[in-house]
């Protein structure tokens, strides 16, 4: 969607921030980018400088195939991380399932970018509406079509996010999802 951006180095810190909420005690979470990402490094310095404030470690792992996500998940289990990140992009966006999944068998709460993944099992998802996105995509297209010409068009950024939680998931987790965090949420999975 030309015409859009994100704010993935000001969403991560504030997804870290919520999964500290739910997991009070984690000391070591991981962060899952893609190297290939042009926000990759722009990212991991956010989160770390958002760690930092919060008394966590970040063990910042790069994933850019499938057999990088599976090692991913075998350093995080052999560093005993408490939590992880997984950051916005469209190579993990198309393993949603497989990522939850992966979290869910090695027991590591994680919170994702897109309620796709809390849908495929994963626990917390924190990140702009795409509903919404799509819907001012429209907008653009209509005014594209009016005449406008998409130059003149400003660049967006998103400015309704959305939180989902997945009660079944944290209960396997044996975690008490807080109930401001229930209350805040825009969709509970059950």
């Amino acid at each position: 969607m030309t015409g859009f951006t994100s704010l993935a180095s000001g969403l991560v810190p504030k997804q870290l921030g919520l999964l500290r909420e739910v997991v009070p005690k984690a000391a070591l979470v991981g962060l899952l980018v893609n190297p290939n990402n042009p926000d990759a490094a722009s990212v991991t310095k956010a989160v770390e400088a958002a760690a930092r404030g919060l008394g966590v470690q970040i063990l910042a792992l790069n994933a850019a195939s499938d057999d990088d996500i599976d090692k991913v998940f075998t350093t995080l289990v052999a560093r005993r991380a408490d939590a992880i990140v997984v950051g916005n992009d469209a190579f993990f966006n198309r393993r949603a399932k497989q990522l939850a999944m992966l979290a869910e068998r090695h027991a590591l709460p994680a919170i994702y970018g897109f309620r796709e993944y809390v849908v495929a099992g994963g626990l917390m998802s924190y990140g702009s509406s795409l509903a919404h996105e799509c819907h001012q995509a429209g907008i653009y297209v209509g005014r594209i079509l009016k005449g406008e010409k998409p130059g003149d068009l400003p660049v967006q950024q998103p400015t309704k996010f959305d939180l989902v939680v997945n009660l079944r998931t944290a209960k396997a987790l044996r975690l008490d999802l807080p109930l401001h965090i229930q209350q805040l949420a825009n969709e509970v999975v059950e």
